[in-house]
């Protein structure tokens, strides 16, 4: 058994399937309310979409116009453009089924290569400039698209290798995915989605947590890395559900804290002792 079902198991034992999720929160059939500090792995590191999410919507919106096939749309260039003004640099996209193939196509180009992080910070916690990074590998953070992944190449880069005669349609033998239409759309509009909040938050929507995570996390911006050894974190899980938490059902993924969620969703945590 994977971790993902590790956890997806130990959530039903405790509280039955989920009814709902919404923002940082996941609604039992028990009538118990979960907090998501896992968040599908980041893709939905910005909550979980409802009525009022904008990806939803536009997903919802370009769906009911039928714009589901094969066909060329203005959907293509709107995802270019988004990826392109989230790395502040002209980008060509590629997209791929998976994070693996996704690298293995950025090799093709250079081998300089990151793989996007929002609130990423250097060592001297300045924040981190991917525009000069010749290939960014983005996951967009719309939980709904599964395991896609784009793959933002420099837009000079690949200017450069047309005029030397190189062909790169399939990426060394790799094939790249074509997303629907409405699938672009509500990628496009989920990453404009995560330049807003990127604008929105910083440490001082991160930092008011620290008086109950502390003991269990070390927090670096809204992302948590577990202090109990490797070992010990299947028990840890536990121990989070058991308090009404979430965390990654993996050791080595950051969790990531509950955007603007009251600070009293980790009530059980504090009254409650891990040793």
């Amino acid at each position: 058994m994977n971790n993902t079902e590790f956890l997806r198991n130990e959530i039903f034992l405790r509280y039955g399937n989920i009814k709902r999720a919404r923002g940082n929160f996941l609604y039992t059939e028990k009538g118990v309310r979960l907090t998501d500090l896992y968040r599908e792995g980041g893709r939905a590191i910005l909550g979980w979409g409802s009525e009022g999410s904008g990806a939803f919507t536009v997903f919802k919106d370009v769906l009911q116009r039928g714009l589901t096939g094969s066909f060329a749309t203005a959907m293509t260039y709107r995802l270019q453009k988004a990826v392109s003004e989230l790395l502040f640099s002209e980008r060509k996209i590629f997209v791929f089924g998976s994070r693996q193939d996704a690298l293995l196509g950025a090799q093709e180009f250079s081998g300089d290569i990151s793989f996007y992080k929002p609130w990423a910070l250097t060592q001297d916690s300045s924040p981190v400039d991917f525009s000069a990074t010749d290939c960014v590998i983005v996951e967009a953070p719309f939980p709904w698209a599964g395991e896609t992944e784009l793959l933002a190449v420099k837009a000079g880069l690949l200017a450069n290798e047309a005029a030397s005669g190189e062909e790169h349609s399939e990426l060394g033998g790799l094939r790249t995915i074509r997303l629907a239409p409405v699938t672009e759309a509500a990628l496009a509009r989920s990453i404009y989605d995560l330049i807003a909040a990127i604008q929105s938050y910083s440490e001082k929507d991160f930092f008011i947590y620290d008086k109950y995570i502390a003991p269990y996390w070390l927090r670096k911006g809204p992302y948590l890395y577990p202090k109990v050894s490797k070992e010990r974190y299947k028990d840890f899980l536990l121990f989070c559900l058991d308090c009404q938490l979430v965390p990654p059902p993996s050791y080595e993924q950051n969790g990531i804290v509950p955007f603007k969620a009251d600070k009293g969703v980790f009530a059980k945590l504090g009254k409650s002792s891990f040793s």
